[in-house]
């Protein structure tokens, strides 16, 4: 039997954040429910419920939703209406498909003075002989019976019927009642002899393929059937589970000859160098949010492993590291954990080679601090200027930065200086 629970209506409440107490609408259909309670007192301001394809054989605990417009209770075992006067604002009661066999139970609906659409298909009572002007005439309220509109002229001819069809209801309901009792007493009997083997699924199969009469009680019985099978049939499947979980294949570490394997079960991302002379950094990229105590560390002489919520990340080393030595740090800001091991023979330089890379570097610096400057670019005449002659001899041809010498012509020996002469200009 499947009750309706607090955890039950929040799941499903989950359109209105979880709340239940403001719920104005709450679907609980195919959750083979058989009995109605609780939501009268946990969501009063319920207006639409829908409880279609359940087991409920009685309408009740509905009397304080005054609020509620429309029920739908379709695909039930109700044989009975009622409880419902106090719903005040009732508009839609869908009852398709029921074992409503007491059709003067409608009488309970006449307080019910907003009603409009009823149905009633499917049930026993729409087979008695008037149904449908009995409940139009006991009605007056309603505009849709079992989807077709009420007319004026239908409810005059069901009024101008009404006392000749009330004495045909009580006598058909009266054998409706009689065979409910029958029918109650031989499924009393047969449930005493039958009992059925959920693990053998012949005995399974002759109930499926048994023909029964279509009543409440065999109804109710083919759903608790089915929930048990499926019970039966959830516990071996997590059996089967777990019995996988258990023989899951083992992480091996190390192969047969002792040599540690790398692997990295997390998938986190890792950053590993050896580079550096004296030590081994791994940097481990931990969730930010990850809590420390989750974390566990082993360090051994050629390999190390980190644990992140019981997976490992394994990496060896090509070198033995000292295990005493290391350390292990946490970034507060990135949450990064960066594990220092000191190698077992680290590499030891000279003193003096150890001061060239430091000088050599202090010239890096140093040249890097100024920027360089090129030469400017040479002239045609200065280019001209530096070219090689054949003999090996330099072009005698002047710089153009030089001063411009001029050198006088020696007079000759015959030269007579006339001062009458004006000089050249």
């Amino acid at each position: 039997m499947v009750q309706i629970t607090e955890e039950l209506v929040r799941r499903k409440a989950e359109h209105n954040e979880g709340e239940i107490f403001s719920l104005e609408e709450l679907s609980l259909h195919q959750e083979n429910i058989e009995k109605i309670e609780h939501l009268d007192k946990w969501c009063r301001d319920l207006k639409i419920l829908y409880l279609q394809s359940n087991q409920i054989s009685k309408i009740e605990n509905v009397s304080r939703f005054r609020k509620l417009e429309y029920i739908n209770l379709a695909l039930n075992n109700v044989e009975r209406i009622e409880n419902l006067e106090n719903c005040e604002f009732l508009k839609k009661l869908d009852l398709t498909v029921n074992f409503v066999g007491e059709l003067t139970s409608v009488e309970n609906l006449t307080e019910n003075y907003h009603l409009e659409d009823l149905y009633l298909t499917g049930n026993p009572c729409t087979e008695f002989e008037g149904y449908r002007d009995y409940v139009i005439s006991t009605l007056p309220q309603l505009k849709n019976l079992d989807g077709v509109e009420i007319k004026k002229s239908d409810r005059i001819k069901a009024l101008q019927n009404y006392k000749g069809i009330c004495n045909k209801i009580l006598e058909k309901q009266e054998e409706y009642f009689q065979l409910r009792q029958k029918q109650k007493k031989e499924y009393e009997e047969i449930k005493s002899k039958k009992k059925i083997d959920y693990e053998n699924d012949e005995e399974q199969e002759k109930f499926w393929s048994e023909k029964t009469e279509y009543t409440p009680e065999s109804r109710l019985e083919t759903a608790r059937i089915q929930q048990e099978i499926k019970r039966k049939q959830d516990e071996e499947r997590k059996k089967h589970q777990n019995e996988d979980i258990h023989r899951k294949r083992e992480r091996k570490y190390f192969d047969e000859n002792g040599k540690p394997y790398c692997f990295n079960d997390p998938k986190v991302d890792y950053e590993f160098s050896s580079d550096h002379d004296e030590y081994i950094l791994l940097t481990v990229h931990v969730f930010k949010h990850m809590d420390t105590s989750l974390i566990s560390l082993d360090v051994q002489p050629n390999y190390v492993r980190v644990t992140l919520k019981g997976k490992s990340l394994q990496i060896a080393f090509g070198e033995e590291v000292k295990p005493d030595s290391s350390t292990a740090k946490r970034s507060q800001t990135t949450g990064h954990l960066v594990i220092t091991m000191p190698k077992q023979n680290p590499v030891i330089r000279n003193k003096i080679d150890l001061d060239k890379i430091k000088d050599e570097k202090k010239c890096n610096i140093k040249k890097n601090e100024f920027l360089e400057v090129k030469e400017a670019p040479m002239s045609k005449i200065e280019l001209l200027a530096n070219i090689v002659n054949k003999n090996g001899k330099k072009s005698t041809l002047v710089n153009r930065n030089d001063k411009k010498v001029v050198r006088e012509r020696e007079n000759s020996a015959d030269f007579v200086d006339d001062c009458s002469v004006p000089p050249l200009e």
